[in-house]
């Protein structure tokens, strides 16, 4: 059994200021609602070239060895064009490996990544594939770990997926953490290295919070970057353009100009006023929040759905909030139930969502 509830229903016209870049595909997110504030072509499937690294530096964050010593092996022989040049033999961190990837975009450091969290780099390979399908990258295929054309293939995504694989990751704050970084040093049992982040925004625009750049002759100039500001975090990418960091620029200074964040729910705990649901505690994961123009408070059209679960369980999903912007749903939040073990004072739902339309003005 469904029980649908409408919360609010108001709606005005919506408009959206022109912004242009010289890119064949470019996007401009909000990361954490995902909503799409510039587009062009961002279905394309195109080569990426190195922003691949990106997910090769997010599997060896989450693989939890970051403070692993890892020692080089014969995975590196293969390696070519951009590196930091490690030698076999040599004793580093899968963290420095990580920076070296991230900063100086190290090929042979992709490939000892691989080894090292996955056994072979056929194995990481797959791993990067099967979560780009957890992420939602419905139009991406990797076949290596950095993105370079002249092997057997190269890596193929889009704009869109490529923003979905950035906001994803920014999310990990150890990730964050290193995209971000300016300047890394190290000491090896063999050398010492000083290493330079080469996405220029990080030094150019001072809202930026990291990003990755990205060469082949085939998928041309490349490039993934973030930037936050007052709260608002942003997104861009653009494949094929000569002009990317300037466009990069513009594009957040537009999304910054024209969007606000507005947080919606807290993540936590809430009462539904619902006596089916008086016996578990009622909560949402994550902050609902979502980017909106100012003339765009009043268009919030807000549901929830509820399924009546005869068994609940830990973390049961008993329905969804419907966030709309006029009648388009742009955004589902699951709501989860769990049976009670001991009474929380808790803010009913309605009283929520009212005291955040208070706080809106």
């Amino acid at each position: 059994m469904k029980k649908i509830i409408v919360v609010l229903l108001l709606c005005i016209p919506f408009s959206i200021k022109a912004v242009g870049t010289s890119a064949s595909s470019a996007i401009l997110m909000d990361q954490n609602s995902g909503r799409i504030l510039y587009a062009t072509n961002i279905h394309e499937v195109r080569s990426v070239a190195s922003i691949s690294k990106v997910m090769t530096a997010l599997l060896a964050v989450e693989s939890g060895k970051l403070k692993e010593k890892v020692t080089i092996g014969d995975e590196i022989s293969t390696a070519h064009g951009s590196g930091i040049y490690v030698k076999k033999g040599e004793v580093l961190t899968l963290e420095d490996l990580v920076y070296g990837l991230m900063l100086r975009s190290g090929n042979d450091a992709s490939l000892a990544i691989a080894k090292y969290v996955s056994g072979s780099v056929d194995q990481f390979v797959n791993a990067m594939n099967q979560k780009a399908v957890e992420i939602g990258m419905k139009d991406t295929t990797f076949y290596n770990p950095n993105g370079l054309d002249d092997e057997e293939e190269g890596n193929y995504s889009t704009a869109y997926d490529m923003a979905l694989l950035m906001s994803y990751a920014m999310q990990n704050s150890e990730f964050a953490k290193i995209t971000g970084t300016k300047k890394y040093k190290l000491k090896t049992n063999m050398n010492t290295y000083i290493w330079y982040n080469k996405n220029k925004l990080l030094n150019q625009y001072d809202y930026t919070t990291g990003g990755k750049t990205g060469f082949t002759k085939k998928a041309r100039r490349t490039l993934v970057t973030s930037a936050s500001k007052d709260n608002l975090n942003l997104v861009a990418v653009t494949l094929n353009d000569g002009n990317d960091f300037n466009d990069h620029k513009n594009l957040f200074e537009y999304g910054f100009a024209n969007y606000k964040n507005y947080q919606i729910l807290e993540k936590g705990l809430f009462n539904l006023d619902e006596d089916y649901y008086k016996n578990y505690n009622v909560y949402i994961k994550n902050n609902l929040s979502y980017a909106l123009q100012n003339s765009e408070k009043e268009t919030l059209n807000m549901k929830y759905e509820l399924l009546k679960n005869k068994i609940i369980k830990e973390e049961t999903c008993i329905g969804f909030i419907h966030l709309y912007l006029g009648d388009k749903e742009v955004k589902q939040e699951p709501i989860y139930a769990s049976p009670i073990e001991v009474k929380k004072n808790k803010k009913g739902f309605f009283t929520k969502i009212k005291e955040w339309f208070q706080n809106l003005w």
